[in-house]
């Protein structure tokens, strides 16, 4: 295994523990800084957010950087924001320094997919890309639960402090593997989202938006969920994470071969159709362990299962921009991660945490109609184009 790519990927994993923490320790937090469930939440919030709205801006901004600076300093930025977080005096303080890290991760995320595929072979650039993808995809099973673990035995300070050591080891490896790392084409903002006119696209990335606002809604109070399961067992609620980080890690590594042998519209409706069932069911299922575990390991497998079709189908729209689109698409995940903390807060309070089910489900419900818009106006634009090959084969 290159060195090079698993540097990337545990800079990846920081990123991507920090993003999936938070809910494991979301009680402690509230009741360090004596606000609601719901307002702690917007710690998840405030983070996705600064990413979604960035990442983008930067790249654009930043296209002339050094590849290997950009990268240390979004680790650098990310690190002390980290730090920040566990020494924050009052609330105020903490979701400053959550948007701060969500600088760091606007940095370091798209940098380091884009240098995965520049320092290999281009016959190689897939594999490249698929270790750094798993570091994310990997902090949800190891990451995030570890995270718990420490903040329910120690504090959820030490949990900061823990996603911040993973950081500065991965900016260690970026200082040692990757002292030089080739330069991208710069692509101004407006190349970048310029595809966002093409309706199949905008259909498709509305597909994403509303799928991840649905899947955050239940995972940012993933605690008070299944609170009646959990009941303030921290080793309860990390062995929940677990196997939805494991079910989802499993899921994407079988996706592929189903996209292969169904098609990715099929094994995109199915699992999203699977969740949508799931979430409904979700204020009975979530009132024991024997119905939670089963729960669980199907919206994990499912919904994390649910982003490889749905990247094959961006990537088939628009190949010859991949990059662009698949960032456009990462923009949209960060942003339903953003409505979702606001949607369960302001759900908590009116339907109570045990129904927030209910409300995920009609988000994935507009999903699927939103997929299905996207099929549509796929297939109508392949309608259009038919002709205008058989000219030009004529």
């Amino acid at each position: 295994m290159d060195r090079r790519l698993l540097v990337l990927a545990l800079g990846m994993f920081a990123l991507g523990t920090d993003s999936f923490v938070v809910a494991g320790v979301l009680p402690e937090i509230a009741r360090d800084f004596n606000v609601s469930i719901g307002a702690a939440g917007q710690m998840t919030t405030i983070y996705a957010a600064t990413i979604a709205v960035l990442a983008p801006a930067i790249a654009a901004a930043a296209a002339h950087m050094p590849r290997n600076r950009l990268l240390l300093a979004g680790l650098g930025i990310f690190v002390i924001a980290n730090l920040a977080t566990a020494l924050s005096p009052n609330f105020e303080m903490a979701l400053a320094t959550r948007a701060l890290a969500g600088l760091g991760a606007a940095m370091f995320a798209p940098t380091a997919t884009g240098s995965a595929a520049s320092i290999v072979a281009p016959e190689k650039r897939g594999f490249a890309l698929s270790v750094v993808a798993t570091g994310m995809t990997v902090s949800t099973a190891l990451g995030a639960p570890i995270g718990t673990l420490i903040g329910g035995l120690g504090d959820w300070h030490w949990t900061m402090v823990f996603v911040s050591g993973l950081a500065a080891i991965a900016g260690a490896g970026v200082l040692v593997f990757l002292p030089h790392i080739p330069m991208p084409p710069a692509v101004s903002l407006g190349k970048r989202l310029a595809p966002l006119a093409d309706a199949r696209i905008g259909l498709a990335l509305t597909t994403t938006f509303l799928f991840f606002s649905a899947a955050f809604t239940i995972y940012t109070y993933f605690s008070v969920v299944f609170g009646r399961t959990i009941g303030g067992d921290t080793a309860i609620l990390a062995g929940l994470l677990v196997l939805w980080g494991a079910a989802g890690t499993v899921s994407n590594l079988l996706a592929g071969r189903l996209i292969d042998a169904i098609g990715s519209r099929k094994v995109l409706i199915t699992m999203l159709g699977m969740v949508l069932v799931n979430f409904l069911l979700l204020q009975w299922s979530g009132a024991s362990l024997w119905t939670a575990v089963p729960a669980v390991l199907l919206w994990g497998a499912c919904g994390w299962g649910s982003t490889v079709p749905q990247q094959h189908r961006i990537v088939g729209i628009a190949p010859q921009i991949a990059p662009i689109v698949l960032g456009l698409n990462n923009s949209a995940v960060f942003l339903g991660t953003t409505a979702a903390g606001i949607i369960g807060a302001t759900a908590i309070d009116i339907v109570g945490s045990q129904n927030l089910g209910f409300v995920a489900a009609g988000l994935v419900a507009a999903a699927l109609i939103a997929s299905e818009l996207t099929d549509r106006a796929i297939a109508a634009s392949r309608s259009r184009s038919a002709p205008d090959q058989r000219q030009k084969a004529a």
